[in-house]
Order: C-alpha cells, then sequence, then structure tokens
C-alpha cells in the first residue's frame, strides 16, 4: 500500500510519518501530483490557520487536485486537525474564507470559560452514526489543540465528540473521507489503533 502525506507548508508532517512506520506502513512526504495520483491512500495533516492553509493548498494546485482524486474518484483520505478542519464550506481564522467543502459546515472560533486552546488529553464519545465501527474508541482519551472547531450541517457526519464546556466533533467520515480533530499520532495507543482500523479497509 503507497500511502501520501501531503506537503503543504502546515506542520508536523514527519511525526505522521513515525506513526505510519511504526505502524508498518511506507509512506512518502509529497506535493507531487503524479506521487499523490499513485498513491493508495492520502493523509492530509496540519497546524496552523485555516487561511494560511487554503492559500498554501491553492497555490500549488492541492486544493482542486485532492477534490477529483478524494470526492470525485473516492480515494481513502484521512484529515488530521487542520487537515480536518480544511474539510469545511467555510473557516473563520483569522477571517472569513471557503474552505475545500467536502463536509458541509463552518469551522469557528471555540467560545468558552475555560481555557483556549482546547489543549490537552481529553475523553471522546462514539455518536450514533457509524458506532459499530467506532465502538472501541468509545470513552478513550486523545491528545487535542485547537482553538476553533468543525461545526456540522448535517450531524450524522459526526462519528466522535468531545466535550469542554460543550460538546464538538471530534472526528467526522462521510463516505472514503475520515477525519479527526485531535491528534492521533500524539495520542499513544488509542490513536495508533483508530489509524490502524482506518488504513487496514483499505490495505
Amino acid at each position: 500500500m503507497k500511502i501520501a502525506i501531503i506537503k503543504y507548508g502546515m506542520g508536523n508532517v514527519s511525526s505522521v510519518q513515525k506513526s505510519l512506520k511504526k505502524l508498518g506502513y511506507d509512506s512518502i512526504i509529497t506535493d507531487d501530483h503524479i506521487e499523490i495520483r499513485q498513491a493508495d491512500l492520502i493523509i492530509l495533516p496540519g497546524v496552523g490557520s485555516f487561511q494560511a492553509g487554503m492559500e498554501n493548498l491553492q497555490k500549488s494546485g492541492l486544493a482542486d487536485f485532492l477534490t477529483q482524486e478524494v470526492v470525485e474518484k473516492g480515494k481513502p483520505f484521512i484529515g488530521i486537525c487542520l487537515g480536518m478542519q480544511l474539510l469545511a464550506t467555510l473557516g473563520n481564522e483569522p477571517c472569513k474564507c471557503n474552505g475545500l467543502g467536502w463536509i458541509d459546515g463552518e469551522v469557528k472560533k471555540i467560545k468558552s470559560k475555560l481555557r483556549i486552546p482546547h489543549l490537552g488529553w481529553n475523553n471522546v464519545q462514539i455518536t450514533d452514526n457509524k458506532k459499530d465501527f467506532y465502538r472501541e474508541f468509545d470513552n478513550l482519551d486523545y491528545y487535542f489543540i485547537h482553538s476553533y472547531h468543525f461545526v456540522v450541517r448535517d450531524s450524522k457526519d459526526a462519528t466522535l465528540m468531545v466535550t469542554y464546556d460543550f460538546p464538538m466533533v471530534a472526528a467526522l467520515q462521510e463516505n472514503n473521507i475520515y477525519a479527526m480533530q485531535f491528534h492521533p499520532e500524539k495520542s499513544q495507543d488509542a490513536g495508533m489503533r483508530l489509524l490502524k482500523k482506518i488504513i487496514d479497509q483499505y490495505a
């Protein structure tokens, strides 16, 4: 299996690759369209600003290209942290701008009496959507660091939720598109198990 980790200047690609290596998967870090087309699965990690992430994807032609590969052709995809947020219709960091639009929703600033960013380990709960697949991950702890959260238009897209002082989407799935707000590569055994279960469906 060939896994392409998308390089677009938004960080944390090497830690994802190290986690994949521990799981026994070969991967490349690339922004080359030919290499991405040849891959069996695509991972879009990322940390930082929604607007900067979209600008980088657009400048390299990756925004349209990834849409063709993932949405139109159905290639398996995993989005992590900013890589999940960029799937939204709209983002607001630092101002309102368009996202990839793969999953209908808007990324909004977290409004909470608790510390922002939402930082550290927190417990997730499964939703009723695709419960059988995610059941083993219910009530496990994952590592988060984010100041914005994905508000989905259709609740069926949310698979895992996290509660700060209100419920927020922790993970999404729509067909071949999997995404998580937390960092599975930094979430020890629970994160590695989730990555492995998703990837092994396509191996």
